[in-house]
């Protein structure tokens, strides 16, 4: 490379750095558009919408159809933003909370007043229309729906529709048409099989009725048997999806009416987003700092890299519309230590290489190339249990699984890409002297295996121990786990404060107050342009719910009348929780199906799912002794550390497959394995520091919430770096005793 290139190379690097921090920061425009600022929060970190319904007719709704309800209002919100959520308060009441809007009355009119639906048949029995054609072009109902339910003219209603969703299709002449795909219930397709023959012999149209008006009048050009249909053409992609939310929304149980809208701080206050920004700064502050410190002109590449991939991961977030949470950020700190891994594996490699006598330039080349196989098998692995979540995994998942792709992608591309190039410049302008890129020292292998019966008993001790611990909390407490009110639900306690307070000033001053009555950890949020605040805790005896009301007259001067306090379900429902489980099941599935692949031998997928389970379990056992709150980060926090601990294991069985290939059978197989692990240690460990600075600044200045994240978090990281280190060479070499590979016969 000349040195005008690489003058033009670091120029650009600087520059676009420069640039998009900028963005980052001030926006494109005066309104800050693209900012940081611009990005789409959930309700933890800036609130959004609260609109609260009430099942209408005559007696108490069924506990089944409260559920079936909430699971379908679930799915429509989402559509809004993956990280609305629907629970119940109270027994008749549903509550909807959405981020990163404000408007309610917007949001209500979009939304629809969820209520019957009803697919009717042109003609009646008689041979009169159900309907006619207004002079607008409408339609309008002839008559009641209690006469065309009498006489059968509607065949369907909304609980007959399993999903409905609009799609992009083609037509006869091959041109891309919108419609909406609907699918039936077991029951609606034998009503749906029976309504089409009978309106497609007739020549009648199936008309959808909703709300107390026609949504869509289609024609029937076939009988369909098989529950699926289509609506079609569609005039826009728009009116396609405006007709499959009414549809889906009008197939609930339940019909609804708004009861109040308002418009909810969030759940963890300007304060946690402070914490975290300067949390998040300082640690990569300290990360860029050591990489320069340990890896000299490469660390500066490095820094430069960094730099970019943090700049990008805020710009991209509005690019892509995200909504991030704190389970987000959780995904963006395990993305940043993949990227800070992938420089780490890159660098001990050109060292490595350095210390055979190569130049410079030829080690740099190798090890890049040599990185290359540990780096894009570890993402590779980690970004498909990403796209497992995006698509099977419930929305808050979704949530962490998007921000999760991003960074891996960005990651790949910028220590691949980037710090390649930076590193080559630097080169091309006269850095080529071996000590600014340091030499590995030759280190005698440490035989891990020798050890690998204290290893797993350890392990397998804690594992126990957990256990143990888990059902004395079963016997004392009712529960295995601290669940917090995500899991759980609890009580709402709504009240309106004769003077405003913000967040903080509640945390500081009701909150300890609230928490020494109750012994529940409390969760806040105040409404917008009103002095009313909501205090969220586990349920609540009859005894606790007075003595906060006794204790707020008291101490704040409030009357009884501005209390409220209402039982309000879990916000991770049975589905959630069903659909989460399977989702990291197939994730599992597919990295061991992926493992095997490109490792051609089960034996390393195998040992890499137990290091993974052994390292879920290790925290879930100091969850129990902790007693650390389990609540809507947990999930994001687990799937954290499964990532984290792949990624940690390939890079060593990475080492062991390329060290068996250019041994051969020269060496012992126990040695091949304890120099792979030596080999590999100073990555195992720079990696998990690096990562783990990251998290600890996090736990050192987040509130509380963050810091219930942070702590699992920070074992999770430790746990990590003890299995890839002790536990997934020696399982591997136990696996390969117990069931060798067959010698085919030559």
């Amino acid at each position: 490379m000349k040195k005008s290139k690489a003058i033009v190379i670091l120029l650009c690097a600087i520059l676009l750095l420069a640039g998009i921090t900028y963005v980052d920061i001030q926006g494109i425009d005066a309104d800050g558009t693209g900012s940081a600022s611009d990005i789409k929060l959930g309700l933890d970190l800036a609130g959004g919408v609260s609109i609260t319904y009430q099942a209408v007719g005559e007696g108490t709704p069924s506990a089944t159809d409260m559920s079936d309800t909430i699971s379908k209002l679930q799915q429509r919100v989402e559509n809004y933003s993956t990280e609305a959520i629907v629970y119940q308060e109270g027994i008749d009441r549903i509550n909807i909370e959405i981020p990163g809007v404000s408007d309610a009355n917007a949001i209500l009119q979009e939304l629809g007043r969820p209520g019957s639906l009803y697919f009717i048949a042109q003609t009646d029995a008689d041979g009169n229309q159900n309907y006619s054609q207004s002079v607008t072009g409408g339609y309008m109902l002839n008559k009641t729906i209690d006469e065309l339910l009498e006489d059968g003219s509607i065949v369907l209603v909304g609980t007959d529709v399993k999903d409905a969703r609009a799609v992009t299709t083609r037509d006869q002449m091959q041109n891309s048409t919108f419609a909406v795909s609907l699918t039936m219930t077991a029951e609606g397709t034998e009503k749906f099989a029976d309504a089409t023959r009978n309106a497609y012999q007739k020549g009648e149209t199936l008309a959808i009725y909703y709300d107390g008006e026609f949504v869509s009048v289609p024609g029937v050009n076939g009988v369909f048997t098989d529950g699926t249909a289509q609506i079609s053409p569609m005039e826009s992609a728009e009116a396609a999806e405006k007709l499959a939310s009414t549809i889906r929304i009008g197939g609930l149980k339940l019909e609804l009416e708004e009861l109040h809208s308002k418009v909810v701080g969030a759940q963890l206050g300007v304060e946690a987003i402070d914490t975290s920004l300067k949390a998040g700064a300082i640690g990569l502050a300290i990360v860029i700092v050591f990489m320069i410190a340990v890896y000299f002109v490469s660390g500066v590449a490095s820094a430069l890299g960094l730099g970019i991939y943090v700049a990008l991961i805020v710009l991209l977030l509005n690019g892509f519309d995200m909504t991030l949470t704190l389970s987000g950020v959780a995904g963006i700190i395990l993305s940043i230590g993949m990227a800070v891994d992938a420089n780490v594996i890159i660098f001990a490699r050109i060292r490595e290489e350095l210390a055979t006598g190569k130049s410079v330039q030829s080690a740099m080349k190798i090890g890049f190339d040599k990185a290359l196989s540990a780096i894009v098998d570890g993402n590779i692995t980690t970004l498909i249990a990403a796209a497992v979540l995006f698509f099977l995994a419930p929305g808050t998942i979704r949530g962490f699984a998007q921000t999760l792709a991003l960074g891996i992608v960005l990651s790949m591309f910028t220590a691949l890409v980037v710090t390649r190039f930076i590193m080559q410049a630097f080169y091309a302008l006269g850095i080529k002297d071996v000590k600014w890129y340091g030499v590995a020292k030759e280190r005698k292998p440490i035989d891990f295996l020798s050890k690998k019966g204290i290893f797993f008993g350890v392990s397998i001790a804690v594992i126990v121990a957990g256990f143990v611990v888990m059902g004395i909390n079963k016997v004392g407490t009712g529960d295995m786990l601290n669940f917090s009110l995500e899991f759980k639900g609890g009580t709402a306690t709504t009240v309106m404060f004769n003077e405003y307070m913000t967040l903080e000033e509640a945390n500081d001053r009701v909150v300890p107050l609230i928490e020494e009555l109750t012994g529940s950890a409390v969760q806040v949020q105040n409404v917008q342009e009103t002095n009313e605040i909501i205090f969220k805790t586990n349920t609540l005896t009859v005894e606790q719910r007075e003595a906060i009301d006794e204790m707020l007259m008291t101490n704040f001067g409030v009357t009884e009348d501005v209390i409220n306090s209402e039982t309000i379900s879990s916000t991770i429902s049975n589905e959630m929780k069903t659909d989460t489980i399977l989702a990291v099941v197939v994730a599992i599935v597919c990295m061991l199906i992926y493992i095997r692949i490109r490792f051609k031998d089960l034996r390393f997928g195998i040992s890499s799912i137990v290091a993974l389970l052994h390292d879920v379990l290790v925290v879930l056992a100091f969850y129990a002794a902790a007693k650390v709150s389990v609540g809507n980060t947990f999930i994001a926090c687990m799937l954290t550390i499964v990532g984290y601990s792949v990624n940690a294991t390939i890079v060593i069985f990475d080492r062991v497959r390329e060290n068996m290939a250019l041994m051969g059978n020269k060496d012992d197989l126990k040695d091949v394995v304890n120099a792979s692990i030596t080999q590999t240690l100073s990555r195992s460990i720079f990696t998990s520091l690096t990562t783990f600075v990251m998290v600890a600044c996090l736990y050192v200045l987040g509130v509380t919430s963050i810091r219930d994240f942070a702590l699992p978090l920070m074992v999770g990281i430790v746990c990590g770096a003890y299995s890839s280190v002790c536990i997934t060479g020696a399982l591997w070499y136990v696996l390969r005793k117990i069931f060798p590979p067959k010698v085919s016969a030559k």
